[in-house]
């Protein structure tokens, strides 16, 4: 076993619950600004909808399993790109869209449905492909992690804060309209506090290691990029979706990939280095390519 599969990065469990909470009240927040009609404006699109929606939870996942069988990382970064391809779409994706003059509505209807849908297919996806790697599946036996226990942990940090949010901003409108961006941006800079603090306390082994995960990160995320805006081109969406879409693929949820990581699998070195680097870098490419094309009005 190479010596990243052996680190195990420290979180203690004061911490890692006070991080949970955080997660949660992150998902309040962005639930604060969804509602029903979101989702069935996004209804009207089917098309569109469903790409975002299979090209996310079910092409990205497989696409990443043939990744790691062409890059041969180790086992745990192996599982932390698997990890990191089941995880819904991240909640900036919405605002780099809009960024970018793509379709805002759509990239809001996705992202939403995403969540939901990662209530299932995150566990589901998780285990399914790394399990069936050669590469990784001896490491998934050593963790014997349950994909129900993963659900359950799922449901607390998405499900619960998505429709308390979405009830929140129903029935109190006014009480909604005066704390949502501020609550957006201060759980927001909680979060990437808590990120960096875990980064901070384990900064020997992120420096040690960083090199082994940045190729495979950019080569992954940029598959992820490529792979939404072609789908879009491949079926004649207009532009802005093709943007949607592009962000939707590109920007995953690391923040809950790393919490599944330091409450499931002991914080191996492998899998929170990539998820962690995966945070910063989708980040970087994704505000580069929304500069990009708020330049170029989408035709």
């Amino acid at each position: 076993m190479a010596p990243i599969d052996q680190v195990h990065l420290s979180f203690n469990p004061q911490t890692l619950t006070l991080l949970n909470a955080v997660l949660g009240l992150v998902m309040f927040g962005v639930a604060l600004e969804l509602r029903v009609e979101d989702f069935k404006l996004a209804l009207r699109t089917p098309k569109a909808l469903a790409l975002g929606l299979l090209g996310h939870h079910l092409l990205f996942p497989a696409m990443t399993y043939v990744l790691v069988t062409i890059l041969q990382p180790e086992p745990s970064i192996g599982l932390g790109m698997i990890l990191v391809s089941s995880c819904p779409a991240g909640h900036i994706s919405n605002f780099m869209v809009h960024y970018s003059r793509g379709n805002t509505a759509l990239s809001v209807s996705i992202s939403a449905l995403s969540t939901v849908v990662a209530l299932l297919m995150t566990p589901l996806n998780f285990a399914f492909w790394g399990n069936l790697h050669p590469l990784t599946s001896a490491l998934m036996k050593e963790v014997a992690m349950s994909p129900w226990d993963m659900l359950e942990v799922i449901v607390m940090l998405l499900g619960v804060p998505l429709v308390l949010g979405m009830w929140v901003a129903k029935q109190f409108p006014g009480f909604t309209r005066r704390v949502q961006k501020p609550m957006k941006f201060v759980s927001l800079l909680i979060l990437l506090a808590f990120i960096g603090s875990a980064l901070a306390s384990n900064l020997t082994h992120f420096v040690e290691f960083i090199h082994m995960v940045v190729g495979a990160v950019f080569v992954h995320n940029l598959m992820a990029f490529v792979t939404g805006y072609a789908l879009g081109w491949m079926v004649r969406l207009p532009e802005r979706d093709r943007r949607a879409i592009t962000f939707e693929m590109g920007i995953q949820n690391s923040g809950l990939g790393l919490l599944l990581i330091f409450n499931f699998f002991g914080g191996i070195g492998g899998m929170a280095i990539v998820t962690a680097w995966w945070g910063i870098w989708h980040i970087v490419a994704g505000m580069a390519l929304a500069t990009f094309w708020k330049n170029r009005p989408p035709v």
